[in-house]
């Protein structure tokens, strides 16, 4: 699904990802965990397409083709799909507005017909309803008053109706309190298939309670340190990041 090879970047003549190499398998669950600084949410930004970082060397492969060369809505089409730690509010565009101009967008780069306003109604509500989204949130401008944990299923929303086949959680669990983690990590959950694959950025345990990796990967200094199963995420959350950084400057 997801290859990265040898991949540098850097951001304002600062050098933030230095020679990091991933993979994510088709229908994979993988978890990113480290401390502050070390690139994780850097890396997200850059698999999306985020032009403020420069990528001075190696690959990043969905599905065998080297996304890089491709603008970002190109690679959203492609089926990457980005959830923000800090969802931005956008006042004066409807949510409902929003949500049915990206579906569109991606139908006809893929040369599917626009859906029909009654079929795209049939489709928000259902999977509003499942995040618990109230008719009253999708009436307002996007994101605007919403709380955090509202933002958050605004996001799981739009990944329900867009279908993504590579999902990015950039610290999905910032800001959440217990009800909303746990109606968020069930939209996750519900989306998993065999065809589709997740990457979690995380630095917290807790988030991994309710979305189980199936891998887990520790980044310290801009690159995978240690590569493990779900029980890593554990002895992290109880030892901290202090071994890998000494490692790192070792």
């Amino acid at each position: 699904m997801l290859e990265i090879k040898n991949l540098v970047v850097s951001i304002e003549d600062k050098q933030i990802i230095n020679g990091l190499n991933l993979k994510v398998a088709k229908g994979e669950v993988a978890a990113i965990m480290g401390p502050n600084g070390s690139g994780k949410s850097t890396l997200s930004y850059v698999i999306a397409g985020n032009e403020d970082y420069e990528v001075l060397d190696g690959e990043i492969l969905l599905n065998g083709e080297n996304i890089l060369e491709m603008e970002a809505s190109e690679r959203a089409a492609a089926g990457v799909f980005l959830a923000f730690q800090y969802p931005l509010e956008i006042p004066g565009v409807g949510t409902m507005t929003f949500l049915k101009a990206a579906m569109n967008a991606q139908r006809k780069t893929r040369g599917e017909p626009e859906l029909s306003t009654p079929d795209f109604i049939k489709q928000v509500n259902a999977a509003a309803e499942k995040l618990e989204i109230s008719k009253e949130m999708m009436k307002r401008a996007l994101n605007v008053g919403f709380s955090g944990g509202e933002k958050k299923r605004m996001e799981i929303l739009q990944m329900a109706l867009l279908q993504p086949s590579f999902c990015i959680l950039d610290e999905t669990d910032s800001g959440l309190d217990i009800d909303a983690l746990r109606i968020v990590s069930e939209g996750v959950n519900a989306l998993r298939s065999l065809d589709r694959s997740f990457l979690i950025i995380t630095h917290y345990q807790r988030l991994l309670n309710h979305i189980v990796p199936d891998t887990v990967h520790v980044m310290s200094n801009g690159r995978i340190v240690k590569t493990g199963g779900k029980e890593l995420a554990l002895e992290l959350e109880a030892n901290g990041y202090a071994d890998y950084r000494s490692a790192e400057l070792a």
